[in-house]
């Protein structure tokens, strides 16, 4: 007689990376909401009987030590004991309510906890607090897969970098969960090409003409900055479309290949926005 055995399914780096990011915006989100701020929209609320404090703590530990395998933290430069330096911060930032006031506790850390905040983020300038707005402050305190879009500009910024992604913080969970099915087995690369594709309207809603024909971009800092993706109306399905028939448009001036990987994926995401029943 022949026994068949079920073998566990075996998790990819790329999953488990994904995994991990999800598990630490869940956790991140729930620390802000406790602060009285928002966090990701998406985030899913944990059943748990762990204080959220040790949440944070394993939070970190998993998703940096996946990171450390084959993401962010992979390269030779990255200091060895940054696991252990920035998970204290955090910790301290959490016993010391720092989510609710980031920038006076930037200020009360020693010059080596500043130095592992810096490197945990990659900064290429050491940290001025007084410079950093208050989105820029708090996301130094939140590990870069959580890191939230407090003013809802369609930027996320850490210190003073702004960073663009897709889904956000801000993004709905309907069009989150989505995403993440079309690209589920996606390689990175595509799947970062795709995600500047989605952004894309919110440098077009930035671009003015002045009366001479010149075109230009206004500054982030501009207060007419306009971020579509979040603006009453705004529909991802119908973007989508817009996708699909700009490529159609222009398929006979395309490579083939590419057009066909293009409405494939395209195709695919909205197939599960309507899934989700995303607007």
């Amino acid at each position: 007689m022949r026994i068949e055995s079920q073998q566990p399914e075996v998790m990819t780096l790329q999953q488990t990376r994904r995994a991990q990011d999800k598990n630490i915006q869940n956790v991140f989100s729930e620390v802000l909401r406790e602060a009285g701020r928002q966090g990701y929209v998406s985030a899913e609320v944990a059943e748990s009987a762990e204080p959220l404090q040790e949440r944070v703590q394993q939070s970190w530990d998993r998703w940096y030590q996946t990171e450390r395998t084959g993401g962010r933290y992979a390269s030779s430069e990255a200091p060895k004991n940054l696991g252990e330096t920035f998970g204290n911060v955090l910790m301290k930032a959490y016993e010391q309510g720092a989510y609710v006031a980031p920038k006076p506790f930037l200020k009360g850390l020693t010059e080596a906890e500043l130095k592992s905040v810096k490197n945990s983020h990659w900064l290429a300038e050491p940290i001025n607090v007084d410079s950093l707005t208050e989105e820029g402050a708090l996301n130094l305190l939140i590990p870069p897969a959580a890191q939230v879009d407090l003013n809802g500009d369609g930027f996320t910024r850490s210190g003073t970098a702004y960073g663009i992604k897709f889904p956000d913080s801000t993004t709905p969970p309907e069009v989150t969960r989505a995403w993440d099915a079309a690209t589920a087995d996606m390689p990175e690369g595509d799947r970062m090409t795709y995600e500047l594709q989605m952004i894309t309207p919110n440098r077009f809603a930035n671009m003015t003409v002045a009366p001479d024909g010149t075109v230009s971009e206004r500054d982030f800092d501009d207060p007419d900055w306009i971020n579509p993706l979040t603006a009453d109306g705004y529909s991802f399905k119908k973007v989508i479309q817009d996708w699909i028939d700009s490529l159609d448009y222009f398929k006979n001036q395309m490579d083939p290949a590419r057009y066909a990987k293009d409405r494939r994926f395209w195709s695919s995401f909205q197939e599960q926005l309507r899934a989700t029943g995303a607007a």
